[in-house]
């Protein structure tokens, strides 16, 4: 039973880091997470090259720490799917963050619904293998048909809880996106 929680408090975290990374509005460091900078060669996680702050609300602030990575940052900035012109003063790169439009807030609701709904797959699919072993268990007379049962009740109870789970995070990030 403990390994199925696991999977499935693993689906949970993995939303809470997908919806980290969707922007809301304001300046959120976490959506820098996924961009890789050529540092001499090598990709390299943004945060490993440079300091990242938050100075204003709507503003992020990264101040690499090799003056020479700017031009390779502003770069990768660019290619990103981030959507934002960053701003070069030589040594540090400022990403304004624009008011999102109401048709831009409802897109990125749908888009949360969506990895929400994947995430309940997610979650499912660990019932139905937690309840596939346990059948497995009772055809080889390991467990009772009672027993059986039960741990079927105990997975379905875990997967509900799980569930309501993603609905609160689903309605929590589109409140938070929608709320000007």
């Amino acid at each position: 039973m403990e390994q199925f929680e696991e999977k499935m408090k693993k689906s949970i975290q993995s939303l809470t880091e997908e919806y980290a990374t969707i922007r809301a509005g304001r300046a959120n460091p976490h959506v820098l997470d996924k961009i890789m900078v050529d540092y001499y060669g090598q990709p390299s996680p943004l945060q490993t090259v440079a300091n990242i702050s938050v100075p204003e609300a709507r503003v992020i602030q990264i101040q690499p720490w090799e003056a020479n990575l700017v031009k390779d940052i502003e770069k990768a900035l660019l290619t990103s799917d981030l959507g934002l012109t960053p701003n070069n003063d030589g040594k540090t790169i400022r990403l304004v963050f624009p008011e999102l439009t109401e048709e831009r807030r409802k897109d990125l609701v749908k888009d949360i619904k969506k990895k929400g709904e994947n995430a309940k797959v997610a979650i499912r699919n660990i019932r139905r293998d937690a309840n596939d072993t346990v059948k497995k268990q009772n055809k080889a007379s390991e467990i009772s048909d009672d027993e059986a049962k039960q741990m079927e009740d105990k997975i379905q109870k875990l997967t509900d809880k799980y569930v309501a789970e993603v609905d609160k995070m689903i309605e929590n990030k589109s409140d938070e996106v929608m709320t000007i």
